[in-house]
Parts: C-alpha cells; structure tokens; sequence
C-alpha cells in the first residue's frame, strides 16, 4: 500500500536544528523562552435545520448530519509570538465572517488578528457560509459561525502548554490527479456564454476518448506538522495534502474532516488527554481531486481512501524529529486586484437574463453566470489577504483562493525555506486562480464569476506576494528554481547544441534556451510542467523530468546562422488519434512564419491523407515542392518517443529511439528560402496542423549528428 509513499527528507532543516542545538548547550537555560502548543476542537454543526448547502451549480438544503462538522485549532507560543490556525469543516467562508470571528478571538486572548489564520477545508457538503454560484449563503449559519470559530482559538489558548514540536514531507502520488483535462481540437465544448472555446475542463471521465490529457502536474506532497506535550504525547497534527474533496452526502466534514479521528487512532492517540487534534488542511487543489481518469473507474468509499491517506501519514510521522524550541515569525499583507468585469454587451444580455428570472433562484449555467457578472460588474476589484507563517525552517503559506496545483509547485521551489507548504481558502474566498496560460484554455475555472474573476495577471501577482513574505518571515532570500541536469541532458550538452531548450518552464511565456543565446516564446495554448520521459537519465534529484503540453499553441524561436546541414533532436508524446485528421500533429518546423505556403522542413506523423502515412513519422517540404517522406514504424499512442532529424544538404535522415538506421532517409529539397531561421515546435510554420501532445528536451545542433550520436543520447536517457 505505501509503495505510493516516498519519503524526502529535509537536510537543511535538521542541520539547521542541529547547529541551533549546539549552540544552546553553552547558553544560560534559563533565558531560553518555553515553547509551548494548545490545540481544541469545537462543534461547529448548524443547530438550526434544514440549512443551504452549496458547492454545487444550484442551491441544496439538508435535513440533517451524516457527521460533526468541526473548527480544529492550535496555538504555538515561542514566548515572543503567539499565532493561531484554524481549519474549518467548510466549503468555503468570506473574509468579513472570518475578520469577525478573528477580532472576536483576540478580545479574548490578546493574540493579534494578523497573527490568525482560518482556512476552509472545501468539503462541498457544509452549510453555506457564504453565496456560491446558483447558491446563497444561509443567514442563521452566518451568525452561528462567527463565535464557533473565536471559541476554538480562545479554547487552544487557553489549553497551551510546554510542548516539541516537527515535520516532516512525504510523496503520495496514488490519491490525488489532476482533474482538469485537455479536450481534442475536434471535441471542444462551448461556455456559458455561447462561445466555443473550452479547450480544458474538469472531470472527462475515465478514459474518455474526447480528452487527451491533464492540463497540470498536482502538488503529491503530505506535509505534517505535529506537536507533542514535552513528555512526548501526541497533542496536535497540522496535516496538509491537495486533495479538492471527495464527495458525500450532506451534511458531511468529508475527507478532511474524518482524517482527523482516523490518524489519531492510527497513533493511539484516540484517548489522549489532553484531547489529541488531527487536523487535515487544504493544499493546492484547484485543479485536483481523487479520481485517476487515465485509469479505468473503481469502487467509491471515502472511509477506505480516508485511512489509505492517514496510513500514509502515520508512516511519515514516525520519522519526525522533534525541537523542544523553535522560533516563530507571522506576516500578512493586503493585496488589490481587479475582476474581469463583463463588456457592454455581456452586462446587456447579463441584466436581460436576470430580469426574466423575476426574483426566483437561477436554474442552470447561463442564468446562474448571467448572474454573476452583475456581482463582477458591481465589484469591479476585490481586497484578499495573503499570510506566510515560518515555525522553525518551515514555511506555511496561506491563500483565499482555490489554486492549481502547479501554484503550490511554484512556492514550494522558490521558497527560501527548505520544506513549505501551502493552505488554500484561507482569510476568505476568492475563487479559482489559474495561471495565465491556463486561461487560454478555457473551462469551468476560468469562466468569469465570483469562483473565478481575478484578473488574468492575478496568480503570478500572489505568487509574488507570497514569496516576498516568505522572505520577510524567513530573513534570507528566495531560491532559484533549476532544472536538475541528468545523464541525458549532460550528454546534450556534451555535443555542444546551437539552441536547447528543455522545456520545463512553469510561467511566463519564455521558453529558455539553455545555451543562453536563442531563447523562444510560448504562444497561447500551450500548458505547462506535465511530467515528462520517465527514463532514470532525465533527472538527478527532484519530481523528475518536465514537459510542456501543446494545446493548439507553439513555441517560436529563431537560430541565426544556422546552416543548411543541421540536426534537431526531441522526446514527444502525441495524445491525438492518428485515424483522426489528414496530419495528426506537426513536431517542429523551420520555415518563414505565416507562410500559407507552408514552405520548409516539417517533421510530424501522419494521418489519413494517405493509407501509408497513418500513425508514422514523415518529413514534408511545403505545398510547392510537395516532397513527403515517411517512416516504418506506426507510433503508438500516449508514449514518449526520442526523435532525430538531420539534413545534410539534400539528404534527409530521421532517426527514431535510438535506433541507428534511419526511420527515414531520401533526398529532398530544402523548402526553406535563403536566410530564414525561423523555428516552431509543437506545430508547422503556417499554424496548421498543431501537435496535440508534448515535447521536451529540445535541441538544435549546427552539424549533422551521427548515428553513434543519436544512439549514445537515447541510451543517456535511460528510457
């Protein structure tokens, strides 16, 4: 069961303690100030039946509980900052509900409301705390809540006591995907507002023939925070996993709630006293859920996966090692972005739309986001507030939106502190953050409402904000983030390429070349850090190798003096049926942009414009000089494929996996005119025929590459 589980151990952290240990040895022990921990649980079921539940499109209500929902608190004290975090069995909670219970938390404790954080856990299946969507908020929740919230602080304050306290992080990659997938160019769907744009959207289904494949890589890490009294009891565990939810019938604490109960008895921590809190809080899920849906559909059961994951946990846990004092830092900052409020003739149709509704509750998606753009319309910018916490050399970040896992992959690499972690739907609720080019492809997650509004520009901006309170908590800079060098790329890099690009990027729009000369640029459509060739020669350390998606984008780049006798070498991964279209994708191109002529040298794999060309890599020259080439070997489907491709003068040669007789070898004349050094990867010259897959590992060379070459690359790899 815990093959899944990979453990990574933190060094930095523990040699930090180390030295901090040593040093103490020689320091008057009775200076040093006394950590101390306070944990409490408090009830924060409705009393008052039945309740709105939200979550969903259209408003709910509920009769009753299947189980307690619940605020889990703890307080650390390093006897000079105090700070408190909260996780709530909840959907989700504005921030004025959360300002209220915080100012009402510190009348009674003294602790400073910026020094408060209170997240939900985004179980779809608790009252609702605030309006979503078709949904409303329910008023006596709204006010029962508040007091609920402060008690569970006032509670773990008053409970502190001397205690240790540790971390730890370990790679589950067995429950939790991406769920947001890739649709086929010929497949896209339409948004609620008439316009056929959906490129990407969540839950396809298992297996589904109409999706190619996710549009991110997930955040697999279960970070634990666990404290303990001094004599070594268990007290509390702040557990944190970017898992969305997994679905129950309301009301219903869902996975985050009963993870809690299942870990402490997993430790025999069931009759601890005081009460042992298991505390599981909300990752970077935007994008993320359970279900593998490149695999086939299995059983439901919440409570199964619910102790696989605590399982999981409990193995980690007893490898933490514990500080009897750590120092504490807090900060939290203000952040104003703009929503993406509705144009003329959207806000028209927008206010025809609700007016026919004539007061009753939407009913469906077009009445429901009619409605939402009065909302975007009528607050044009939102205030959200952003928190970093440092316990010792951990970070915790803190975010009021849903976010994607490759957000939570950004912070963890740059964060100047060696293990990081990040709780979304934190200090309110702001909706869905994609990056930018995730709105490029459209879907549930992108379109404009309350659940995802924010300006384009708004993840980068967070992430920004983030980094910059790392770095104030931390006192020490963020990290760069590097791609590792493993045995393939140090033997691309041995041959001395003209241009290589890897590929790896995880924002921006630039796609570095690694020599530092011909750096290209990302066109829209084309999603970012999907894993990549899975081959041992890829990566030295780290999550592995990483590819870029091509979703009906490509990548431009110009190589200036690059000769007429050259080679490009690549690993692909093409997604799209070959019995689909006359050329099922384009792998890389060089020839003049735009030209409708589509003159140049275009190596791709065909489709059904030929019998002989199906499924198989060919080489075409342009329209005019009509020259195809083609290979031997029919492809298959969803593997990842190493491919050379070299002109010497008129001789074309197309190496395939290492394989040192060409796949392809003819004459054909350079399509190309004199003086064009124009590149495309993932698609041709003229924008047709785009891949629908990925590419990494991209070089150029201004030589011919040798059969010895290619073979020794391929065998760098691994694969």
């Amino acid at each position: 069961m815990f093959d899944s589980f990979r453990m990574r151990v933190t060094r930095p952290a523990v040699v930090a303690f180390a030295l901090l240990a040593f040093g103490e040895l020689h320091a008057d022990e009775s200076s040093k100030p006394a950590f101390r921990a306070g944990a409490a649980a408090i009830d924060i079921t409705p009393t008052k039946f039945p309740v709105i539940v939200n979550g969903m499109f259209d408003e709910r209500t509920a009769d009753s509980a299947q189980d307690r929902l619940m605020a889990r608190a703890l307080v650390l004290d390093d006897g000079t900052t105090r700070l408190a975090i909260v996780v709530v069995d909840s959907l989700m909670i504005p921030a004025e509900l959360l300002d209220q219970a915080k100012q009402l938390a510190h009348q009674a404790t003294g602790i400073p409301t910026d020094r408060i954080l209170i997240s939900a856990t985004h179980t779809h299946t608790a009252p609702a705390a605030m309006g979503c969507l078709g949904s409303g908020a329910d008023p006596d929740y709204q006010v029962f809540l508040p007091d609920q919230l402060s008690k569970a602080i006032v509670w773990a304050a008053r409970n502190l006591t001397a205690a240790r306290i540790g971390w730890t992080v370990a790679e589950d990659h067995e429950h939790n995907h991406c769920r947001r997938w890739i649709f086929r160019s010929d497949r896209i769907n339409v948004d609620p507002f008439g316009e056929q744009n959906v490129r990407a959207h969540m839950h396809p289904g298992h297996q589904s023939p109409s999706h190619i494949g996710p549009s991110g890589p997930v955040d697999p890490d279960l970070s634990i925070l666990s404290v303990q009294t001094a004599d070594g009891r268990p007290l509390a565990v702040l557990a944190n996993y970017a898992m969305h939810y997994y679905g129950s019938t309301a009301l219903s604490a869902d996975f985050c709630g009963r993870f809690g109960n299942v870990f402490g008895n997993l430790i025999g921590a069931a009759d601890a006293q005081p009460p042992f809190v298991g505390i599981m809080s909300q990752g970077t899920s935007g994008d993320s859920m359970w279900p593998d849906y490149s695999r086939p559909a299995g059983r439901r059961d919440l409570d199964a996966y619910t102790t696989e994951v605590a399982e999981g946990a409990k193995s980690a846990y007893e490898q933490i090692v514990y500080h009897d004092s750590v120092s504490l830092a807090m900060a939290e900052k203000k952040l104003r972005l703009r929503r993406r409020v509705p144009d003329d003739d959207r806000l028209a149709w927008a206010r025809q739309t609700v007016a026919s509704l004539e007061g009753r509750a939407p009913n469906g998606m077009a009445e429901t986001y009619a409605r939402e753009q009065l909302y975007l319309h009528d607050e044009p910018e939102v205030e959200m507030k952003l928190q970093a916490i440092r316990v010792g050399e951990l970070g915790i970040t803190a975010i009021p939106n849903e976010v994607y896992g490759i957000t939570g992959l950004k912070l963890k690499g740059s964060s100047p502190l060696a293990t990081t972690f990040n709780i979304e739907l934190a200090n309110g609720a702001h909706g869905y953050i994609p990056p930018p080019e995730q709105h490029a492809l459209g879907g549930y997650t992108t379109w404009a409402a309350r659940t995802a509004g924010l300006e384009v520009e708004a993840e980068p901006k967070i992430v920004a904000a983030l980094l910059d309170l790392l770095e104030q908590v931390a006192d020490k800079p963020r990290r760069p983030m590097v791609t590792p060098a493993g045995d393939y790329s140090k033997a691309v890099v041995a041959s001395r390429p003209t241009a290589y690009w890897r590929l790896s990027e995880l924002a921006g729009t630039q796609a570095a070349d690694a020599t530092g000369e011909h750096h290209g640029t990302y066109e829209p459509g084309v999603a970012f850090y999907l894993p990549g060739p899975t081959g041992v020669g890829f990566s030295s350390e780290g999550r592995g190798n990483r590819a870029a998606h091509f979703a009906g984008g490509r990548v431009r780049a110009s190589v200036n003096e690059l000769p007429d006798s050259y080679s490009v070498e690549f690993w692909f991964w093409n997604g799209f049926p070959h019995d689909a279209r006359a050329v099922t994708g384009y792998l890389f191109s060089r020839g003049a942009g735009a030209d409708t002529k589509a003159a140049g040298d275009h190596v791709g794999i065909g489709g059904t414009d030929r019998e002989d060309l199906v499924g198989k890599l060919i080489f075409f020259n342009g329209n005019e000089l009509d020259e195809i080439l083609v290979g031997r070997t029919e492809l298959e489907l969803k593997t990842w494929n190493h491919v050379v491709f070299t002109r010497d003068e008129q001789r074309v040669n197309v190496y395939l996996n290492g394989n040192p007789q060409p796949e392809i070898s003819g004459d054909a004349a350079r399509g190309y005119a004199d003086g064009v050094v124009e590149m495309f990867l993932g698609g041709r010259n003229d924008n047709l025929f785009n891949l629908e897959g990925k590419l990494d590992e991209v070089a150029v060379y201004d030589r011919v590459l040798s059969p010895a070459d290619v073979t020794a690359h391929f065998e760098a790899s691994g694969q």
